[in-house]
């Protein structure tokens, strides 16, 4: 199969295209899986990853967090597929959540640290929104 350079949309003539692409693709599929797992718990027992003080403040086990917490999950990542300019600062923020729920709870800091590196992808995708989102205002160059 042949590249062809000299295409519109090809990586090599706009490669933050491809990079919002990318980062669109993974934004919206991941908080999907994830948050349909909270209620299977089949990647992972998520209710240890909730601090312990969350657990308190919130109603109900922490296992019905869960749940509350997957659809949120669903929600974020369907946000990203049809309005990515919201969608991504809607994960961003959550993500930021996450990493301060495993920073003071259960003691999981390489997990946070790697969700740090995701809430800079998120942000990414939101600067990049602005310019290839459907809709964007940015003037395209």
């Amino acid at each position: 199969m042949a590249v062809h350079l000299n295409r519109p949309h090809s990586v090599a003539a706009d490669p933050a295209r491809s990079a919002f692409q990318l980062l669109r693709t993974v934004y919206a599929v991941a908080p999907v899986v994830f948050g349909l797992d909270k209620s299977t718990n089949l990647l992972t027992d998520w209710p240890r990853y909730l601090a312990g003080w969350i657990d308190g403040v919130v109603p109900g086990t922490a296992q019905q967090a869960m749940y509350a917490v997957g659809v949120v999950e669903v929600v974020a990542g369907v946000l990203v597929a049809v309005v990515p300019r919201i969608g991504a600062w809607v994960v961003a923020a959550w993500l930021a959540g996450i990493v301060v729920d495993l920073v003071t709870g259960p003691g999981y800091l390489d997990v946070a640290l790697r969700d740090v590196g995701l809430l800079g992808g998120a942000v990414a995708l939101g600067l990049l929104s602005t310019r290839y989102a459907r809709g964007a205002t940015e003037v395209r160059a």
